[in-house]
Protein backbone atom coordinates (compact mmCIF):
# COMPACT_ATOMS: atom_id res chain seq x y z
CA UNK A 1 0.00 0.00 0.00
CA UNK A 2 1.37 3.39 -0.94
CA UNK A 3 2.27 5.75 1.97
CA UNK A 4 0.83 8.80 0.04
CA UNK A 5 -2.38 7.81 1.03
CA UNK A 6 -1.75 7.32 4.56
CA UNK A 7 0.00 10.55 4.49
CA UNK A 8 -2.77 12.82 3.19
CA UNK A 9 -4.67 11.35 5.43
CA UNK A 10 -2.71 12.41 8.76
CA UNK A 11 -2.72 15.96 7.28
CA UNK A 12 -6.26 15.95 6.67
CA UNK A 13 -6.69 15.02 10.01
CA UNK A 14 -3.92 17.58 11.13
CA UNK A 15 -5.84 20.18 9.52
CA UNK A 16 -9.16 19.30 10.96
CA UNK A 17 -8.17 19.10 14.56
CA UNK A 18 -8.15 22.24 15.62
CA UNK A 19 -12.33 22.79 14.19
CA UNK A 20 -13.12 19.13 16.11
CA UNK A 21 -15.46 20.03 19.23
CA UNK A 22 -13.57 20.84 22.34
CA UNK A 23 -14.88 18.73 24.95
CA UNK A 24 -12.63 17.85 28.14
CA UNK A 25 -12.84 14.08 28.80
CA UNK A 26 -12.74 14.98 32.23
CA UNK A 27 -15.69 17.14 32.17
CA UNK A 28 -18.83 16.44 34.23
CA UNK A 29 -21.95 17.49 32.45
CA UNK A 30 -24.24 20.04 34.24
CA UNK A 31 -27.57 18.30 35.07
CA UNK A 32 -30.64 19.82 33.84
CA UNK A 33 -31.58 21.20 37.27
CA UNK A 34 -28.39 22.93 37.25
CA UNK A 35 -28.55 24.30 34.25
CA UNK A 36 -31.59 25.71 34.90
CA UNK A 37 -30.17 27.98 37.92
CA UNK A 38 -26.86 28.91 35.95
CA UNK A 39 -29.13 30.16 33.11
CA UNK A 40 -31.93 31.81 34.92
CA UNK A 41 -30.28 35.09 35.82
CA UNK A 42 -30.15 35.49 31.83
CA UNK A 43 -32.95 33.00 30.13
CA UNK A 44 -35.25 35.92 29.70
CA UNK A 45 -32.61 38.58 28.15
CA UNK A 46 -33.05 39.35 24.71
CA UNK A 47 -32.06 36.98 21.63
CA UNK A 48 -29.69 38.88 19.77
CA UNK A 49 -28.19 39.55 22.94
CA UNK A 50 -27.92 35.86 24.19
CA UNK A 51 -26.40 35.36 20.82
CA UNK A 52 -22.95 37.23 22.35
CA UNK A 53 -23.37 36.49 25.81
CA UNK A 54 -23.03 32.57 25.07
CA UNK A 55 -19.85 32.70 23.05
CA UNK A 56 -18.45 35.64 25.31
CA UNK A 57 -18.27 33.43 28.71
CA UNK A 58 -15.93 31.13 26.99
CA UNK A 59 -13.82 34.35 26.76
CA UNK A 60 -14.04 35.29 30.76
CA UNK A 61 -10.24 36.63 30.96
CA UNK A 62 -11.33 38.90 28.26
CA UNK A 63 -14.28 39.59 29.89
CA UNK A 64 -12.43 40.69 32.89
CA UNK A 65 -10.20 42.78 30.78
CA UNK A 66 -13.36 44.54 28.90
CA UNK A 67 -14.38 45.55 32.79
CA UNK A 68 -11.15 47.15 33.80
CA UNK A 69 -10.81 48.58 30.22
CA UNK A 70 -14.96 50.48 30.39
CA UNK A 71 -14.15 51.08 34.22
CA UNK A 72 -11.37 53.08 33.64
CA UNK A 73 -13.23 55.68 31.74
CA UNK A 74 -12.44 54.20 28.05
CA UNK A 75 -14.05 55.94 25.68
CA UNK A 76 -16.81 53.29 23.96
CA UNK A 77 -15.89 53.93 20.81
CA UNK A 78 -12.62 52.57 21.76
CA UNK A 79 -14.03 48.98 22.66
CA UNK A 80 -14.20 47.79 18.73
CA UNK A 81 -9.98 48.48 18.37
CA UNK A 82 -9.20 46.11 21.27
CA UNK A 83 -8.04 42.93 21.06
CA UNK A 84 -11.25 41.08 22.06
CA UNK A 85 -12.91 38.29 20.52
CA UNK A 86 -16.09 40.05 18.53
CA UNK A 87 -18.70 38.21 21.14
CA UNK A 88 -16.87 40.26 24.38
CA UNK A 89 -16.86 43.43 22.16
CA UNK A 90 -20.32 43.11 21.89
CA UNK A 91 -21.25 42.56 25.46
CA UNK A 92 -18.84 45.29 26.47
CA UNK A 93 -21.20 47.81 24.87
CA UNK A 94 -23.85 46.83 27.28
CA UNK A 95 -22.27 48.15 30.57
CA UNK A 96 -24.80 46.54 32.86
CA UNK A 97 -23.99 42.85 31.15
CA UNK A 98 -20.77 43.29 31.39
CA UNK A 99 -20.55 43.64 35.35
CA UNK A 100 -22.89 40.93 35.76
CA UNK A 101 -20.58 38.42 33.60
CA UNK A 102 -17.27 39.79 35.77
CA UNK A 103 -19.04 40.37 38.65
CA UNK A 104 -18.77 36.55 39.33
CA UNK A 105 -16.30 35.06 37.09
CA UNK A 106 -16.65 31.94 38.60
CA UNK A 107 -19.89 31.74 37.38
CA UNK A 108 -19.01 32.75 33.94
CA UNK A 109 -16.47 30.04 33.00
CA UNK A 110 -18.72 27.37 34.59
CA UNK A 111 -21.79 28.76 31.85
CA UNK A 112 -18.93 29.10 28.96
CA UNK A 113 -17.93 25.31 30.40
CA UNK A 114 -21.91 24.35 29.87
CA UNK A 115 -21.58 26.40 26.43
CA UNK A 116 -18.57 24.44 25.12
CA UNK A 117 -19.58 20.81 25.84
CA UNK A 118 -23.72 21.02 26.38
CA UNK A 119 -25.01 23.56 23.72
CA UNK A 120 -27.67 22.08 22.43
CA UNK A 121 -28.87 21.28 26.81
CA UNK A 122 -28.24 25.05 27.58
CA UNK A 123 -30.76 26.57 24.94
CA UNK A 124 -32.95 23.41 26.02
CA UNK A 125 -32.42 25.08 30.28
CA UNK A 126 -33.22 28.42 28.85
CA UNK A 127 -36.52 27.66 26.45
CA UNK A 128 -37.60 25.75 29.53
CA UNK A 129 -37.23 28.39 31.98
CA UNK A 130 -38.80 30.61 29.47
CA UNK A 131 -41.89 28.68 29.48
CA UNK A 132 -42.35 28.43 33.12
CA UNK A 133 -41.94 32.33 32.87
CA UNK A 134 -44.52 32.58 30.63
CA UNK A 135 -46.74 29.93 32.20
CA UNK A 136 -47.08 32.24 35.30
CA UNK A 137 -47.51 35.56 33.24
CA UNK A 138 -44.08 37.08 33.62
CA UNK A 139 -42.88 36.77 30.09
CA UNK A 140 -45.18 38.67 27.59
CA UNK A 141 -44.39 41.35 24.98
CA UNK A 142 -43.81 44.57 26.25
CA UNK A 143 -43.37 48.76 24.55
CA UNK A 144 -39.58 47.19 25.36
CA UNK A 145 -39.81 43.71 24.36
CA UNK A 146 -41.10 41.12 21.65
CA UNK A 147 -42.07 37.61 23.12
CA UNK A 148 -42.76 35.71 19.74
CA UNK A 149 -43.80 31.77 20.19
CA UNK A 150 -42.93 29.72 17.24
CA UNK A 151 -43.06 25.81 16.53
CA UNK A 152 -42.74 25.18 20.21
CA UNK A 153 -40.05 28.08 20.73
CA UNK A 154 -40.10 31.61 21.86
CA UNK A 155 -38.01 33.94 20.71
CA UNK A 156 -37.50 37.09 22.71
CA UNK A 157 -36.38 40.26 20.29
CA UNK A 158 -35.83 43.80 20.70
CA UNK A 159 -39.52 45.55 20.11
CA UNK A 160 -38.59 49.02 19.46
CA UNK A 161 -36.21 50.02 16.10
CA UNK A 162 -32.58 50.49 16.89
CA UNK A 163 -33.27 50.14 21.01
CA UNK A 164 -32.66 47.58 23.34
CA UNK A 165 -33.61 47.19 26.95
CA UNK A 166 -31.87 44.30 29.23
CA UNK A 167 -34.83 43.17 31.83
CA UNK A 168 -33.94 43.14 35.07
CA UNK A 169 -35.57 40.63 37.40
CA UNK A 170 -35.34 37.90 40.69
CA UNK A 171 -34.67 34.49 39.23
CA UNK A 172 -36.21 33.62 42.34
CA UNK A 173 -39.38 35.13 41.58
CA UNK A 174 -39.45 35.17 38.02
CA UNK A 175 -40.35 31.67 37.16
CA UNK A 176 -42.84 31.00 39.96
CA UNK A 177 -45.81 33.46 39.69
CA UNK A 178 -46.18 37.07 41.62
CA UNK A 179 -43.62 39.13 43.11
CA UNK A 180 -45.27 38.23 46.73
CA UNK A 181 -43.59 40.08 49.57
CA UNK A 182 -41.69 42.26 47.43
CA UNK A 183 -45.37 43.50 44.80
CA UNK A 184 -45.14 45.10 42.05
CA UNK A 185 -43.84 43.77 38.63
CA UNK A 186 -41.18 41.11 38.60
CA UNK A 187 -40.11 41.56 35.40
CA UNK A 188 -38.08 45.64 34.74
CA UNK A 189 -36.12 46.92 32.17
CA UNK A 190 -32.97 48.80 32.22
CA UNK A 191 -32.64 52.38 30.14
CA UNK A 192 -32.38 52.13 26.76
CA UNK A 193 -29.03 50.99 24.69
CA UNK A 194 -28.49 51.10 21.01
CA UNK A 195 -29.18 48.19 18.87
CA UNK A 196 -25.38 48.94 17.62
CA UNK A 197 -24.06 46.94 14.18
CA UNK A 198 -21.93 44.95 17.26
CA UNK A 199 -25.30 42.56 17.58
CA UNK A 200 -24.72 40.51 14.74
CA UNK A 201 -26.01 37.39 15.76
CA UNK A 202 -29.26 35.61 16.47
CA UNK A 203 -30.06 32.29 18.04
CA UNK A 204 -32.13 29.46 15.77
CA UNK A 205 -34.37 27.85 19.13
CA UNK A 206 -35.43 25.23 16.51
CA UNK A 207 -31.38 24.18 15.39
CA UNK A 208 -30.62 24.90 18.54
CA UNK A 209 -27.42 26.85 17.36
CA UNK A 210 -26.27 30.97 17.18
CA UNK A 211 -25.92 32.00 13.69
CA UNK A 212 -24.12 35.26 11.77
CA UNK A 213 -26.82 36.99 10.32
CA UNK A 214 -24.54 39.95 9.37
CA UNK A 215 -27.35 42.74 9.09
CA UNK A 216 -28.01 41.37 6.15
CA UNK A 217 -32.12 41.50 4.86
CA UNK A 218 -33.71 39.79 7.48
CA UNK A 219 -36.83 40.16 9.68
CA UNK A 220 -38.45 40.70 12.74
CA UNK A 221 -36.57 42.73 15.07
CA UNK A 222 -33.28 42.46 12.68
CA UNK A 223 -35.39 44.92 9.77
CA UNK A 224 -36.38 46.99 12.37
CA UNK A 225 -33.20 47.99 13.07
CA UNK A 226 -31.37 48.07 9.93
CA UNK A 227 -31.75 51.80 9.21
CA UNK A 228 -30.11 52.63 12.23
CA UNK A 229 -27.39 50.36 12.13
CA UNK A 230 -24.26 51.60 10.55
CA UNK A 231 -22.79 48.51 9.17
CA UNK A 232 -18.76 48.37 9.36
CA UNK A 233 -15.78 45.49 9.21
CA UNK A 234 -15.84 44.87 12.53
CA UNK A 235 -18.56 42.78 13.33
CA UNK A 236 -19.76 42.21 9.40
CA UNK A 237 -17.33 40.31 7.31
CA UNK A 238 -16.94 36.48 6.33
CA UNK A 239 -14.68 35.32 8.43
CA UNK A 240 -17.65 35.80 11.23
CA UNK A 241 -20.11 33.23 9.53
CA UNK A 242 -18.55 30.66 11.92
CA UNK A 243 -19.54 31.62 15.79
CA UNK A 244 -15.96 31.47 17.28
CA UNK A 245 -15.61 30.09 21.21
CA UNK A 246 -12.47 29.46 22.99
CA UNK A 247 -11.58 25.99 23.87
CA UNK A 248 -8.92 26.72 26.35
CA UNK A 249 -12.15 27.91 28.77
CA UNK A 250 -12.62 23.79 29.17
CA UNK A 251 -9.55 23.90 31.28
CA UNK A 252 -10.55 26.44 33.33
CA UNK A 253 -11.07 25.92 36.94
CA UNK A 254 -14.13 26.44 38.44
CA UNK A 255 -14.99 26.11 42.10
CA UNK A 256 -18.04 24.11 41.66
CA UNK A 257 -18.91 24.16 45.53
CA UNK A 258 -19.23 28.01 45.08
CA UNK A 259 -22.02 27.40 42.24
CA UNK A 260 -24.33 26.48 44.75
CA UNK A 261 -25.61 29.95 45.58
CA UNK A 262 -27.01 29.87 42.02
CA UNK A 263 -30.73 27.81 43.22
CA UNK A 264 -33.35 30.28 42.12
CA UNK A 265 -34.85 27.75 40.29
CA UNK A 266 -34.06 24.60 42.64
CA UNK A 267 -33.01 25.46 46.51
CA UNK A 268 -30.51 23.92 47.89
CA UNK A 269 -29.03 22.14 45.03
CA UNK A 270 -25.45 20.24 45.02
CA UNK A 271 -24.07 20.95 41.95
CA UNK A 272 -22.61 17.28 41.03
CA UNK A 273 -18.69 17.60 40.71
CA UNK A 274 -16.50 15.47 42.30
CA UNK A 275 -15.50 17.11 45.62
CA UNK A 276 -11.76 16.70 44.26
CA UNK A 277 -12.33 19.13 41.98
CA UNK A 278 -13.50 21.82 44.56
CA UNK A 279 -10.25 20.43 46.76
CA UNK A 280 -7.81 20.55 43.35
CA UNK A 281 -9.03 24.60 43.00
CA UNK A 282 -7.95 25.89 46.10
CA UNK A 283 -4.50 23.99 46.38
CA UNK A 284 -4.10 25.72 42.97
CA UNK A 285 -5.50 29.24 44.27
CA UNK A 286 -2.90 28.66 47.24
CA UNK A 287 -0.20 28.14 44.87
CA UNK A 288 -0.56 30.61 42.36
CA UNK A 289 -2.89 33.52 43.31
CA UNK A 290 -2.09 36.55 45.26
CA UNK A 291 -5.12 36.60 47.53
CA UNK A 292 -4.56 40.59 48.30
CA UNK A 293 -5.79 41.02 44.36
CA UNK A 294 -9.91 41.39 43.95
CA UNK A 295 -9.20 39.51 41.10
CA UNK A 296 -8.00 35.98 42.52
CA UNK A 297 -11.28 36.48 44.64
CA UNK A 298 -13.51 36.96 41.36
CA UNK A 299 -11.68 33.43 39.82
CA UNK A 300 -11.24 31.31 42.25
CA UNK A 301 -14.07 31.81 44.10
CA UNK A 302 -14.47 30.84 47.84
CA UNK A 303 -14.81 27.60 48.80
CA UNK A 304 -17.64 28.56 51.98
CA UNK A 305 -20.74 26.78 52.34
CA UNK A 306 -23.62 28.56 50.19
CA UNK A 307 -25.73 31.47 52.08
CA UNK A 308 -29.00 30.29 53.34
CA UNK A 309 -32.06 31.69 51.34
CA UNK A 310 -33.67 34.70 52.15
CA UNK A 311 -36.60 34.74 54.46
CA UNK A 312 -39.63 35.50 51.84
CA UNK A 313 -38.36 33.49 49.20
CA UNK A 314 -41.33 31.87 47.83
CA UNK A 315 -41.93 28.52 47.99
CA UNK A 316 -43.59 27.18 44.68
CA UNK A 317 -43.57 24.22 43.06
CA UNK A 318 -39.93 23.70 41.75
CA UNK A 319 -40.63 20.85 39.78
CA UNK A 320 -43.82 22.04 37.54
CA UNK A 321 -41.86 22.24 34.66
CA UNK A 322 -40.51 18.65 34.45
CA UNK A 323 -44.13 17.36 34.77
CA UNK A 324 -44.80 16.84 30.84
CA UNK A 325 -43.05 19.08 28.40
CA UNK A 326 -46.04 22.13 27.12
CA UNK A 327 -43.76 22.41 24.06
CA UNK A 328 -41.36 20.36 22.08
CA UNK A 329 -37.72 20.58 22.45
CA UNK A 330 -35.77 20.21 19.10
CA UNK A 331 -32.26 18.80 18.51
CA UNK A 332 -29.76 20.18 15.89
CA UNK A 333 -26.89 21.72 15.39
CA UNK A 334 -24.11 23.19 17.75
CA UNK A 335 -22.14 26.72 17.57
CA UNK A 336 -19.06 26.12 15.09
CA UNK A 337 -16.00 28.20 15.49
CA UNK A 338 -13.50 30.41 13.57
CA UNK A 339 -10.64 33.02 13.86
CA UNK A 340 -11.19 36.75 13.08
CA UNK A 341 -9.79 39.76 13.28
CA UNK A 342 -10.71 43.15 14.81
CA UNK A 343 -10.66 46.67 13.85
CA UNK A 344 -12.65 50.40 13.65
CA UNK A 345 -16.57 50.79 14.00
CA UNK A 346 -18.67 53.84 14.14
CA UNK A 347 -22.46 53.45 15.12
CA UNK A 348 -25.58 55.60 16.31
CA UNK A 349 -28.96 54.73 17.31
CA UNK A 350 -32.31 56.91 16.11
CA UNK A 351 -34.24 59.61 18.02
CA UNK A 352 -34.30 58.35 21.56
CA UNK A 353 -37.62 57.01 22.66
CA UNK A 354 -39.58 57.47 26.13
CA UNK A 355 -38.03 55.20 28.63
CA UNK A 356 -34.71 55.46 29.48
CA UNK A 357 -31.17 57.10 28.45
CA UNK A 358 -29.22 54.79 26.08
CA UNK A 359 -25.86 53.79 27.52
CA UNK A 360 -22.87 51.65 26.41
CA UNK A 361 -19.29 50.87 26.83
CA UNK A 362 -16.08 47.85 26.20
CA UNK A 363 -13.99 42.84 23.29
CA UNK A 364 -11.40 39.38 20.68
CA UNK A 365 -9.81 35.98 20.18
CA UNK A 366 -11.38 33.07 19.04
CA UNK A 367 -11.37 29.57 18.43
CA UNK A 368 -14.19 26.59 17.90
CA UNK A 369 -17.29 25.17 19.73
CA UNK A 370 -19.51 26.91 22.34
CA UNK A 371 -19.48 28.17 25.93
CA UNK A 372 -19.57 30.72 30.04
CA UNK A 373 -21.21 33.84 32.22
CA UNK A 374 -22.13 35.35 35.44
CA UNK A 375 -25.26 36.06 37.37
CA UNK A 376 -26.26 38.94 39.71
CA UNK A 377 -30.55 38.27 39.50
CA UNK A 378 -31.08 39.10 35.96
CA UNK A 379 -29.17 42.08 34.62
CA UNK A 380 -29.11 44.63 37.40
CA UNK A 381 -31.81 42.93 39.62
CA UNK A 382 -30.63 41.01 42.85
CA UNK A 383 -31.00 37.39 42.63
CA UNK A 384 -31.38 34.89 46.27
CA UNK A 385 -28.63 32.91 46.23
CA UNK A 386 -27.02 34.98 43.39
CA UNK A 387 -23.13 35.76 42.44
CA UNK A 388 -21.99 38.94 43.51
CA UNK A 389 -18.64 39.84 43.55
CA UNK A 390 -16.34 38.39 46.40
Amino acid sequence: MSKIPVVLAALVLLLCAPLLRSQDSSYQPFSRDELDNLLAPIALYPDPLLAQILPAATFPDQVDAAAQFCRAGADPADIDTQPWDVSVKAVAHYPTVLDLMDGDLNWTAALGQAWLNQSGDVMAAIQRLRREALSVGNLATTPQDDVVTQDGCIDIWPAQAGYLYVPVYDPALAFFGSGGVYGGSVVTFSASAPVGVWLNRDIDWRHRRIYYHGWSTGVGWVARSLPYVHVNGVYVNDTLRNVAVNPAAGGRIVNYRNLARYDSVHRNLSYGHQEAVTRSSARVAQRNSNYNTPASDRIIASSAAPASAPAGRPEANRFSMYAAPRQSEHSGDAGKSDTHNSGQATHSAPAKPSGGGASHSGGGGASHSSGGGAPRGGGGGSHSGGGAKH
